[in-house]
């Protein structure tokens, strides 16, 4: 006689629950796969045992992290410079252009140097490679908050520094 299946209990029983639920919402599919890895992550780091509904928590964590996602590349969009028309290209007229493009790539490296290694490389990958935040955090092996922290930290240390080529 065979016994009766065991309901799971653990979290990975909502979470294919989770899965299928969003499935059938209108949500781009690396941003809903990002959401609720990072829903996971953050219920694994903080003791899946401390939580008392795995279900909500992950319900409510992974909606949260889609709406994080789809505000973030609402406010910040970024066109890399390959995809931009010539003429959308920031020009200096003048017999100086050269000189005055050759410092301003000088100074912009000697901002980047001047900031910690990984806010470099998140810079250059987003604002340069057209690298998401997401591709980025797994790039790195970070979690997408401390990319989003990173780049703050490497737009205000260069906005600051590179304010004299501002129009």
């Amino acid at each position: 006689m065979s016994r009766p299946a065991v309901p799971k209990k653990n979290w990975l029983a909502h979470y294919s629950e989770l899965v299928a639920a969003w499935r059938r919402k209108a949500v781009g599919q690396e941003d809903r796969e990002d959401a609720m890895h990072d829903a996971v992550v953050r219920l694994l780091e903080n003791g899946a045992a401390t939580v008392d509904d795995p279900r909500a928590y992950l319900k409510r964590s992974t909606t949260n992290g889609i709406i994080d996602r789809h505000r973030h590349q609402t406010a910040l969009p970024v066109t890399p410079l390959h995809d931009l028309e010539e003429s959308e290209h920031p020009q200096v007229c003048g017999p100086e252009t050269k000189v005055y493009s050759r410092q301003m790539v000088t100074d912009l490296k000697d901002a980047l140097g001047e900031l910690p290694l990984v806010c470099q490389q998140v810079y250059v990958r987003h604002r340069l490679e057209g690298w998401t935040h997401a591709e980025i955090a797994r790039g790195m092996d970070i979690s997408q908050a401390m990319v989003e922290k990173h780049m703050t930290r490497a737009l205000q240390h260069l906005n600051q520094r590179m304010q004299k080529y501002a129009p």
